[in-house]
């Protein structure tokens, strides 16, 4: 028999045992916990998984603009391909302007009537039919991210949205790179295709920057892209530029009033009548002036208008003069000749050659 003294040593070493057990997975860091070993893939979900199938058909439907009727009228045959190998029915209402998916009997992936539901949002917010198929992968996810209710202002929602996308699209190219992921900026909203661990990634470089000492206290804007600034708003500068007159100590001379003008020009001293006749005066010579004026733009229309000059024909030059004898004894000539006649000398050589051609004979 065993003494109770052993026997509770025995527990407590059993029990001390065990508390170190639990023990040891509190020291592992959390990462390695989380983290997913490289080469590592979740299994695809199979029929056998669920051989059943489901209880219930489930359906999502969704509206999309006019400007995509074209392109989902072409995509479409190949929309309802890629969704009956996951036995899904997808149907296009151009009526309504709807797209819907469904699921059937044969349906025995429970998820993938959420993974249709994202693909036809995808076409809907102007995303190729080649890269919303994506979606229907187990490793790939979707966002449709609404960007148009964050800036009330228009104009500046629009400068901002253009800032996202960057100049010819470099901005968004980098985004891409960085997240491994599709990005689509259309209208109101943002469209991101791509991996889990796609925005990961982009905060796995600002990580390793923080690692290094010597770049943890100097600034990171070399290792990301620079661009001018276009859009930068030129404060409007007046038509009318006043100069600034050079500064004096001495305030301006006193303007001089009406008394001082007309003591200047010795109205002051005049009676009334006199003022009243003077002004008549000054009045009956503007109107003589103006009448003047008037006379003379209607007297334009009658001035008649200036004449060219006549040249005079140039006299022939003494060295160039025609024979006038010669060319009509060749006119006299050409009448008395008739047409298709002989000249002399051909006649002459003519009766030659006949009189040799009697003699001959002879």
């Amino acid at each position: 028999m065993a003494s109770p003294s052993l026997e509770r040593r025995e527990k407590g070493s059993g029990k001390s045992e065990f508390r170190n057990q639990k023990t040891k997975p509190e020291n592992q860091d959390e990462s390695e916990l989380l983290t997913v070993p490289d080469g590592w893939k979740e299994p695809a979900f199979s029929k056998e998984d669920n051989p059943r199938g489901l209880l219930e058909e489930s359906s999502f439907s969704t509206l999309f603009p006019k400007y995509r009727e074209a392109y989902l009228k072409e995509c479409w045959p190949l929309v309802q391909k890629a969704l009956n190998e996951h036995h899904v029915n997808a149907t296009l209402d151009l009526i309504e302007g709807s797209m819907t998916v469904c699921t059937t009997k044969k349906t025995f992936d429970p998820y993938i009537i959420i993974r249709a539901r994202d693909l036809i949002k995808l076409l809907a917010r102007s995303v190729s039919f080649e890269q919303a198929v994506r979606i229907l992968q187990d490793d790939v996810a979707c966002d449709i991210i609404k960007i148009g209710s964050l800036v009330r202002n228009k104009e500046r929602f629009v400068k901002r949205r253009q800032r996202l996308i960057g100049p010819k699209g470099s901005t968004l190219k980098a985004l891409e790179l960085l997240t491994n992921c599709y990005i689509m900026v259309q209208g109101n909203t943002v469209s991101a295709i791509g991996p889990f661990s796609g925005l990961k990634e982009s905060l796995m470089i600002k990580r390793e920057l923080a690692k290094d000492s010597e770049l943890r206290s100097q600034s990171w804007e070399r290792f990301l892209p620079q661009f001018k600034h276009k859009n930068v708003n030129k404060r409007k500068e007046p038509k009318k530029k006043t100069v600034k007159k050079e500064y004096t100590p001495f305030p301006p001379p006193q303007p001089e009033s009406q008394i001082d003008k007309e003591l200047a020009s010795g109205e002051y001293f005049l009676k009334a009548n006199q003022k009243k006749r003077q002004k008549m005066e000054a009045i009956k010579a503007k109107q003589a002036e103006a009448i003047s004026k008037k006379q003379e733009e209607r007297n334009k229309a009658f001035i008649p208008p200036k004449e060219k000059p006549i040249v005079k024909p140039k006299e022939a030059s003494t060295e160039t003069k025609i024979d006038v004898a010669s060319i009509k004894e060749k006119v006299k000539k050409a009448k008395n000749k008739k047409l298709g006649a002989l000249t002399a000398e051909e006649i002459a050589l003519k009766m030659e050659a006949d009189e040799k051609k009697k003699k001959k004979k002879k």
